[in-house]
């Protein structure tokens, strides 16, 4: 009696970008070039890789959502922020005199000069004042 091959050799043409990346994964795995072309035919061709491709896709969204949340809370922080600032500033600071605008004006620019700096100096080393206050995760 005769026995069948265990495997059975098959020719495929594939594109030169292809095969760079079939060759590369193949060998970050350490593995034969065979060995990673026949997982992936039979991932292809597996009923329930369409299950897998669904769940991994449904986890992908999940955490895209959950990161535009915290886009979204984030945001909401910041234009509170701003919009409390505006309205404190708006009613603690009295109109000026046509002389001392002028001057004021001056000792705004250096003290918004002052401002940016130290802001680049907080955002370079961090942390950040979203980190400092704490996230509702569910």
């Amino acid at each position: 009696m005769q026995q069948r091959p265990r495997k059975t050799k098959v020719s495929v043409y594939l594109d030169s970008d292809v095969m760079a990346m079939l060759a590369d994964y193949a060998s970050r795995r350490k593995q034969s070039l065979s060995m990673i072309a026949e997982a992936a035919v039979a991932s292809f061709l597996s009923p329930d890789s369409d299950e897998r491709r669904e769940a991994a896709i449904a986890k992908r969204l999940d955490q895209i959502d959950r990161r535009l949340s915290r886009q979204e809370r984030d945001t909401g922080i910041a234009v509170e922020t701003l919009a409390v600032f505006i309205r404190f500033w708006l009613a603690t600071t009295p109109a000026l005199p046509e002389p001392a605008a002028n001057a004021a004006r001056a000792k705004a620019a250096e003290r918004y000069e002052a401002f940016i700096t130290a802001l680049g100096r907080r955002l370079a080393k961090g942390p950040l004042l979203r980190q400092e206050i704490s996230e509702d995760e569910a």
